[in-house]
């Protein structure tokens, strides 16, 4: 049986995870935004920037997985990327079909400072948290995810009922 936190006629949205976490994205997307502009970048430029720094060179569909964007809005985040040089699109060895997108060195520079600016965000946010408060913290939200990513299965899954209750 599923514990339940939420009810209908108790709902508030200061207590809603949804609101909560669209909150603190926006807090932490503005932050990021501000310290970024010396940069020259965007919210949506340095969003792939990271996720290649961390993943390496991917297939552009990977990055589209990645991104949770259409694959159109990801070729022009690649276009303009591409255009400061950035990054770089390659023809896959073993798969001509397959465009490939990998940091330059010029991109992989920008992210160490990309890194180092993120850091000190996620930092200023978790100003008065223990390192015990943060590593339950993360391990909550992972699980959190966890149970979404399973959810997720269980719909996509044939013929399979997911937990009503």
């Amino acid at each position: 049986m599923v514990t339940r936190y939420y009810h209908p006629d108790k709902y508030r949205r200061d207590e809603s995870l949804g609101w909560l976490f669209m909150r603190a994205k926006q807090s932490i997307g503005a932050e990021c935004d501000q310290r970024l502009n010396d940069h020259g970048l965007t919210h949506a430029q340095w969003v792939p920037l990271l996720t290649l720094h961390l993943c390496g060179s991917c297939p552009v569909a990977e990055l589209v997985r990645a991104l949770d964007i259409d694959a159109g809005a990801v070729s022009r985040l690649v276009d303009r990327l591409e255009a400061k040089g950035l990054c770089r699109r390659e023809r896959s060895n073993t798969d001509r079909r397959v465009v490939m997108v990998s940091l330059t060195e010029q991109g992989e520079q920008l992210t160490q400072q990309l890194t180092a600016v993120l850091s000190d965000v996620f930092n200023a946010h978790l100003k008065g948290f223990s390192h015990a408060e943060w590593r339950t913290f993360v391990e909550l939200l992972q699980r959190f995810i966890a149970n979404g990513d399973a959810l997720k299965a269980a719909h996509e899954a044939p013929n399979s009922p997911t937990e009503a209750s």
